[in-house]
């Protein structure tokens, strides 16, 4: 009986990592139960994206009847914040403190940042609608600072806490660990996303104020767990002896190679070319396919699966080597061909390819997120991952959110062009404006590959197998 529990425990110890594919994430600096906690600031960072870009964005509009335009502008002002990431990473590198700590003063100021943000936009948005006894430029105002607030401490959270994933794992296991932490964002939306809706459904103005104030509750209490005791305290790392270090010498030494300028050309190409279509893809299904609108929610579905098998896909053959530049080539090149299939999809009035072509178009952006980032983590000097990191998200969150609004925004403008036979009589059809972005999205992913093609193997792990395999 004993030898058979001993091949059974043997078993289930090979097949562990197989069904639970991050779960050789962990090592022994960085155990999985840590690295669980940690995770939590993730969490945190999905449930804000969801609140502000998902059920808020329905809420003010349909609920309190706020200006969809005036909607648009709020939703976009984190987007403003985002350049600034760099500089809170290279801040968090080089932070001077009394304490040893450099990553969670950030990390701190940034939960409380959004804090505070969920603290007073209910009642912001509620003054908007005209519900309160103040004119309605003082809801604006509030709205406005509430949404730069959770937009600021988002965008400082994530950017400081991958700095710190990035300290307390080794090299070897970062694929890994980027794997595992954009898993827990993308849970932490899909479940904010399904909890808000279902509080949200019998509205109220009180209901709203409860939902947003618990999201702040939660924050605090998600961000508290994830960065209790994980920083060890160096304070002859940050000690006031030390001389103060210029932000243009530390890009200087990001930019060792000279190619960090290339690096951030393809990570805003690629992540544009794969982000137009986010506000697009149920309502094509919808306006084109003629699909219900359970079918289209479970097209969000379909897309997360595919990201998700991206971002492991992406974390095996990471580890066993693959130059990450070429793997986010190959991610940008899965995308165009599965935007392609979406565009095919209407003249053929087929639902079917278009399902299937969302899940490689996610599995594709998840591969070329994946990539970019563990590549970032790996060009950053020792001990300086926050500079790295914060130029990665600068990049790829302004880059997002800009694709996102021009993808309306041209969708828009030429699909009234050819309604009003602007294009000519064969261009006529609510399609077009629908097809126009999903070909600019071909047209980046297709510039990515030709910017990517010369920092293919520049990273240092691809020199060193290339120097491994030719003969001393």
């Amino acid at each position: 009986m004993s030898a058979l529990d001993a091949r059974l425990v043997e078993l289930w110890r090979r097949l562990g990592p197989r069904l639970l594919p991050f779960a050789d994430a962990a090592t022994p600096e960085l155990p999985l139960p840590r690295l669980l906690r940690l995770s939590l600031f993730q969490v945190s960072v999905g449930m804000a994206t969801v609140l502000l870009v998902g059920t808020l964005n329905r809420v003010m509009i349909v609920e309190l009847g706020v200006p969809s335009s005036l909607v648009a502008v709020m939703v976009a002002l984190p987007v403003v914040v985002a350049p600034f990431r760099a500089l809170v990473g290279f801040r968090s590198d080089t932070h001077r403190s009394l304490l040893g700590w450099r990553r969670v003063p950030f990390l701190w100021m940034g939960t409380m940042a959004q804090f505070g943000g969920f603290a007073i936009m209910p009642f912001a948005l509620l003054v908007l609608t005209g519900e309160g006894h103040w004119p309605a430029w003082v809801g604006q105002a509030g709205a406005a600072l509430a949404f730069l607030l959770v937009g600021a401490g988002l965008h400082t959270v994530q950017t400081v806490g991958l700095a710190l994933a990035t300290d307390l794992a080794p090299r070897e296991s970062h694929p890994k660990v980027v794997a595992f932490l954009c898993c827990a964002l993308l849970l932490g939306m899909l479940g904010a996303g399904a909890v808000m809706g279902a509080l949200l459904a019998a509205f109220s103005p009180l209901r709203l104020i409860q939902v947003i104030q618990g999201a702040a509750v939660a924050t605090l209490l998600l961000n508290i767990v994830a960065l209790w005791k994980q920083e060890p305290r160096d304070p002859a790392r940050t000690s006031f002896d030390r001389p103060e270090e210029r932000f243009a010498e530390a890009w200087a030494r990001l930019d060792g190679d000279g190619r960090a300028t290339r690096r951030f050309v393809v990570i805003g190409l690629g992540t544009a070319g794969f982000a137009m279509q986010d506000v697009l893809l149920e309502p094509y299904g919808g306006q084109i396919l003629a699909l219900p609108v359970g079918a289209t929610t479970a097209l969000s579905a379909l897309f997360a699966a595919g990201g998700l098998a991206g971002f492991w896909t992406a974390a095996a053959l990471l580890e066993r080597g693959t130059d990450p530049w070429r793997l986010a080539g190959f991610g940008a090149l899965l995308g165009a061909a599965a935007f392609a299939l979406v565009t095919f999809a209407a003249p053929l009035g087929s639902p079917i390819l278009f399902a299937i072509a969302v899940v490689p178009i996610g599995f594709g952006g998840g591969v070329f997120a994946h990539c970019t980032l563990t590549a970032a983590m790996r060009a950053a000097p020792p001990g300086e991952a926050g500079l790295a990191l914060g130029a990665w998200g600068a990049v790829q969150a302004t880059a997002a959110g800009l694709a996102v609004m021009g993808g309306g925004i041209l969708r828009d403008l030429v699909a009234g062009l050819a309604s009003r036979g602007a294009l000519g009589p064969a261009l006529v059809d609510p399609v077009v404006g629908y097809a126009f972005v999903y070909q600019l999205e071909i047209v980046l992913l297709f510039a990515t590959l030709v910017a990517i093609g010369p920092l293919v193997g520049r990273t240092v792990e691809a020199q060193r197998f290339r120097a491994a395999r030719v003969p001393g």
